[in-house]
Formats: C-alpha cells, structure tokens, sequence
C-alpha cells in the first residue's frame, strides 16, 4: 500500500519554518519532539530551527549499531515525532530509528545526493555490508534550497545521476516481467519514470532553483515508487547492483548517484548492444550525464575498465534473486570485459 508523505515544503528557507510542520496535530499533539542532526552543520541547523523545547541528537555514523541506539533513546523518552536533519547518512539512521520507535518522522533534507531522503529504506553500515533495510517512509518532507546550495555541488549533481538511473531500473524490471512474469506495478513505473523525465531534457544547471526544485521533487516522487512497489525495483535494476559493486570491490570509488548514472549508461548500452533497444535513448542518458559533468565512462571515477569490468562480474551477487539485463545476457567474464571495452568506445567523450 502507498505510503505518501503529509507534506512537501521544498523552498528556500525551508528549515526555518520546520516548527510549523512539526506543529501539525496529526504528527505531535504534545509537542514532544526529537531532532536528529549529523555533523558538520549541526550547530547551524540548531540555531536556524526555532525549537526550543526540542531534545537534539546527533549522530555521526551511518551504521546499525548507532541507528538502533537511537532507536533506543527515542522510544524511552517517549517523544511523539523525530526530525533528521541532514544528507542520507542521518536522514536513514532517523528513519530506522523511527520506525524502531514506532513514531512518525519528518526528513529534512541538507542536499540532493540520492533518492533516500523520501524512501522506505535505510541503507545501514554493517559487518557484512552496507544492506537496504525497509522502513517507514517519512511522514513529511522537507527541503531546504538554502542548505542544497550551500552543499557541495558535486552533491547536487549526484541526486540527477539517480533518478536519471531510473530509466535503467524501469527497463530492467519490465525485462523481468517479459522474461520471468515478475509482477510489474503500473503506478510505480509511472513515478519513477516522471520523476527521470523530468530531469532528463532540463537544459538549466544545479544552480537553478528551478532544477533544484524539479530535482527535489524527483527524488520523493523516486521514493514513493518504491514505497508503492514495496521494494527498491522501480530505481534499482542493474545500475545499483553496479554502483554496489564497485563500493564493495574499491571503497571510496565517487558517490551513489553518480555510479548510478554510470552503471544505467553502461546498462543502457548493453541493452543497444543486445536487445535492439534504442541507441537515441542511450544518448538521451548519456547527454545529460554530461552535462552535469557526471561520469560518463569508468576513467571519470578512476577506475580502469578491467576494474571496472570486476565490478560488473561481481554486480548480480549484491542483489540476489533481482532480475536485470546482467542476469538476462549472462556474460561470461571475458564476454563483460570486451563488453565494457566497446562501452568506453561507444560512449566516451
């Protein structure tokens, strides 16, 4: 069932009227509120939230160890809602946290980086990786374009390498529904697809606040896809079995979204390659990569396309039993390395 947020306040200033959305009734009715911020721009964000009978925490680590002591904290102080201030790190420890609690929580968005600030899921650090675990989807929605800007721009340019990937995820996952009769949901293609096309043909740069806005409104619009599909499929296909894999073989290879929007280009031309599908298309992806200046080919994250082509080898194993081009053409390892190869040929600068 879809889970919707109550409210979306997506405008410059945004934080500063965060107590207004907190004073809703349907989300506290005793005002007894947490607040969550990560480091960094903790202090600011205290002195910006007029609040002043709110308990703040902070958190500095994106792990489940210190989501679940959170947990702890905010059911045996029985506050009636949590706000998580901050980029994904501290809006997925909130979440996990909540949904622990068993109490609302409201997302207030820093930057733009990736679709999790609207999601249910939390993708958590742990001892055997770095899972997506499902979570209560936020009630309200917060997005202040002051703290977006202020962020670095790399940031910003990363949250359009994921929602763009959702062109890749949809594909894949109709693949699956020719291939294997997997169940395909109508609605959340349509989400995660509005929200990819909306970005996809947008000539402005991230330093309009119109494409911040249509950004922002994106990335929920990602979320309630897959809050709609009860899972990640509509924005995850190969592009994220991709991106997971190469975090896992070289930690602290770029970001999240722009490995995604790497792994959808790369999928997109096997999909050219194999499947007969539309090399306009792929063009279509790969000319707005760049120009947002995100990766295009394997060299840009400093990988090299043997690596690269590691990474690609090992992809279908962070995701078992998801159904993608990957699993479709079953490559051998020499096969993904030529593939790769003619990849960087076909689509690099």
């Amino acid at each position: 069932m879809l889970q919707s947020p109550l409210a979306i306040d997506v405008r410059r200033g945004a934080i500063a009227a965060l107590g207004d959305v907190l004073a809703d009734r349907r989300i506290a009715t005793e005002g007894r509120i947490a607040l969550v911020v990560g480091p960094g721009q903790g202090e600011r964000i205290e002195s910006d939230v007029d609040l002043p009978q709110c308990e703040v925490f902070q958190v500095s680590e994106g792990t489940v160890d210190a989501a679940t002591e959170l947990g702890k904290k905010l059911r045996s102080g029985a506050y009636e809602a949590v706000a998580g201030i901050g980029g994904g790190k501290t809006i997925d420890v909130t979440k996990f946290a909540a949904t622990m609690a068993g109490i609302p929580m409201v997302a207030v968005a820093t930057n733009l980086a990736h679709d999790g600030i609207a999601s249910p899921v939390s993708s958590l650090e742990h001892e055997g990786g770095k899972p997506s675990i499902g979570v209560t989807m936020p009630i309200a929605l917060v997005i202040d374009l002051d703290y977006v800007r202020a962020a670095p721009s790399h940031l910003v340019r990363s949250g359009i390498g994921d929602v763009v990937s959702n062109i890749s995820a949809i594909e894949d996952w109709e693949l699956a529904g020719r291939v294997n009769s997997e169940p395909v949901d109508g609605m959340a293609v349509t989400f995660a697809r509005v929200a990819a096309e909306a970005i996809l043909h947008r000539p402005d740069s991230v330093e309009s606040d119109a494409l911040l806005t249509v950004l922002a409104e994106g990335l929920v619009l990602s979320g309630m896809a897959m809050s709609v599909a009860g899972s990640s499929r509509p924005a995850s296909g190969a592009c994220h079995e991709i991106l997971h894999a190469v975090t896992q073989l070289y930690p602290g290879t770029s970001n999240h979204g722009e490995l995604a929007g790497l792994g959808a280009l790369y999928a997109s031309f096997l999909r050219v390659r194999d499947l007969g599908w539309s090399e306009a298309r792929m063009h279509e992806i790969r000319d707005c990569l760049l120009r947002h200046d995100l990766p295009i080919v394997p060299s840009d994250v400093g990988l090299s396309a043997e690596e690269f082509a590691k990474a690609v080898v090992l992809a279908p194993d962070t995701r078992p039993g998801r159904f993608t081009i990957l699993e479709h053409l079953n490559l051998s390892e020499d096969e993904i390395g030529r593939s790769v190869a003619e990849y960087v040929e076909a689509v690099g600068r």
